[in-house]
């Protein structure tokens, strides 16, 4: 391992992405979709196990990199002693085939570049046999076939298994590669011009960006989370993957490895918020399709996570030839939480259901019939422990914003049955139940004593999760037993200001062993929660803060080692950026009312 998680930038083609290192290295790669078994593995392994290097001879890494404009088109430029070169990297928005396109262009002087394509199937355990045809270099495996080929042809030859190329070039000239994945079975895939394809991509990013209705101090940071929620995004369906890696650890060296190649409920209602206030309708509303596909059916079976598609079996697997990311093992991939009991989602369904049909999106005639047998499944199922938000693997307890949910489930068929009295539903029903679930919540969830809501239910232990509890409308945020609660999150999970989902310490609620990093979306919900306390400038410290930590190209991880100065987990994260997006449009919000 040779890169921090932030020295990684994403590419991609909103079917799957790639991880493009400082070092002008592909070391992660999942085709044809997010979910894919990797042909680029080195993220988590070595370079044995998968990638692709293209960069000037003897050069480490590039001078400085950003993106094009509001795109996902990244340009890395390197100076060396000969010369100056640039590398554009994307992935065009694909007609069938997935490519992976690699510009290269001299600036200044004259300079000599090296690649390294090392191809292998199955998560870097398979390496494919390959062979010249038709000007392209191709690599087979079993049903996976990669196409290579450059424009002009550079010099290129086979070495320890690895396809290297060499050639040189001079202020203006240029050479592209075009690496597509074709299903082995089938006829050559069919060319595409490398220059009408970067120019295409441009543009489309460019009239995406366009429709974005935020205009506030924040613009640059809330519009490249915007684009990388846009880029993990799997167009045929609509589903929103939470990131498109797996196993990135959440501690260096440890266990908390997981896959989150995956769309979780969890995020639902944050993501649609985030998308409609800065003006993606369409994007809202393929995503509150998708989960309508998603959890129609039986609502016992209603799962926290599902298939990009809404495929329901996730079975979780280990990768033993894989060495992890820095050691971090195992290397995991599907997901068994997919089988936990999490009565959040029940809440979150709700709510994101509400939203939408409350700022106008076109009903669905199915919709609030699924909606009303959701909740009368909640009804007679919310008393029971779950594994909670957090999806833990210890024991299942009486977690505290799963309840909390199981009121917003209620509170939301309330509203929506008082504000459209035309649909069908008993609303006095409802009222009972929410009426019920508060209290408990307040009796059995809160500690009198240290002013809190806890975790669970009779436990000492705190959880982040309780912040959300003024935002979800639980409690107004001028409660006593909410700002008791800000106060001690922040002073029991807080560490200069980050915030860490729950203590791992002594006896972890999650049953694994070590400890993870702060979490960047709570970190986000405490700004959040101090600025609806009217504690504004403390909340714009801390977003401001927060915003610190991306990476140069305005990238967030799941989580952050504030000691170390790292980012830690999957990356890019969906949630950190739906975060980012949602702090920054309540404190503009809050600006323009005031």
């Amino acid at each position: 391992m040779t890169q921090r998680i932030e020295d990684y930038a994403l590419i991609g083609d909103l079917q799957t992405a790639a991880l493009v290192g400082r070092d002008g290295s592909v070391d992660w790669l999942c085709l044809p979709r997010f979910d894919s078994g990797a042909c680029f593995a080195a993220l988590l392994g070595d370079e044995d196990n998968g990638h692709w290097r293209l960069a000037p001879r003897g050069a480490r890494t590039c001078t400085r990199r950003a993106y094009l404009g509001d795109s996902l088109v990244l340009e890395s430029v390197w100076e060396t002693r000969t010369g100056t070169v640039r590398v554009l990297d994307f992935m065009p928005q694909r007609d069938r085939s997935p490519d992976l396109m690699r510009i290269v262009e001299g600036v200044s002087g004259r300079v000599e570049m090296s690649s390294v394509l090392r191809l292998r199937f199955d998560y870097g355990s398979a390496v494919p046999w390959v062979r010249r045809t038709d000007g392209h270099r191709v690599a087979v495996a079993g049903p996976d076939s990669v196409w290579l080929r450059s424009e002009p042809e550079v010099k290129t030859w086979g070495q320890q298994y690895s396809t290297c190329s060499s050639f040189t070039v001079g202020p203006g000239e240029k050479v592209a590669f075009c690496l597509t994945w074709h299903p082995s079975h089938e006829p050559r895939p069919g060319l595409v011009d490398p220059y009408e394809a970067l120019e295409h991509t441009l543009e489309d990013w460019k009239s995406w960006a366009a429709q974005c209705t935020y205009e506030g101090p924040y613009r640059d940071a809330v519009m490249r989370s915007l684009i990388t929620l846009k880029a993990l995004t799997y167009a045929p369906t609509g589903g929103i993957v939470a990131a498109p890696t797996t196993s990135l650890p959440e501690e260096m060296g440890g266990v908390r490895n997981w896959d989150y190649r995956f769309c979780w409920l969890r995020d639902s209602t944050l993501t649609l918020y985030a998308l409609l206030s800065a003006g993606y309708l369409e994007e809202a509303g393929a995503w509150r399709d998708w989960l309508l596909r998603a959890v129609a059916g039986d609502p016992a079976d209603l799962q926290i996570m599902y298939g990009l598609a809404g495929e329901r079996r996730l079975p979780e697997a280990e990768v033993p030839w894989l060495r992890g990311y820095g050691g971090s093992r195992p290397v995991r991939i599907g997901n068994a939480a997919v089988n936990q009991r999490q009565l959040d989602v029940y809440g979150q369904v709700m709510d994101s259901l509400y939203l939408a049909r409350e700022v106008g999106m076109p009903p669905q005639r199915h919709a609030w019939a699924l909606q009303l047998s959701l909740l009368g499944y909640l009804e007679s199922t919310w008393r029971q422990p779950d594994e909670g938000l957090w999806e833990v693997r210890g024991q299942r307890r009486h977690f505290v914003h799963s309840k909390v949910m199981a009121w917003v489930a209620a509170d939301r068929a309330v509203r929506t049955l008082e504000r459209h009295p035309d649909l069908p539903g008993d609303v006095e029903r409802w009222r009972t139940m929410r009426d019920e679930v508060h209290r408990e919540v307040c009796a059995r969830g809160y500690d009198p004593v240290r002013n809190t809501f806890t975790q669970s239910y009779g436990s000492a232990e705190l959880d982040a999760a309780t912040l959300l509890i003024p935002r979800v409308g639980f409690l107004p945020p001028d409660d006593p037993r909410v700002v008791g609660t800000v106060e001690a999150v922040a002073a029991e999970l807080g560490h200069d200001g980050f915030v860490h989902r729950y203590s791992t310490d002594g006896i972890a609620v999650d049953g694994l062993p070590g400890g993870e990093g702060t979490f960047l979306a709570c970190s986000f919900w405490m700004a959040d929660a101090l600025n609806l306390m009217g504690r504004k400038d403390e909340a714009r410290e801390l977003f401001e803060r927060l915003l610190g930590v991306c990476n140069d190209v305005g990238l967030l991880a799941e989580e952050y080692d504030p000691v170390a100065g790292r980012q830690l987990g999957n990356f890019p994260q969906a949630f950190s950026h739906v975060g980012l997006v949602t702090t920054a449009l309540a404190l503009t919000a809050d600006d323009a009312a005031g």
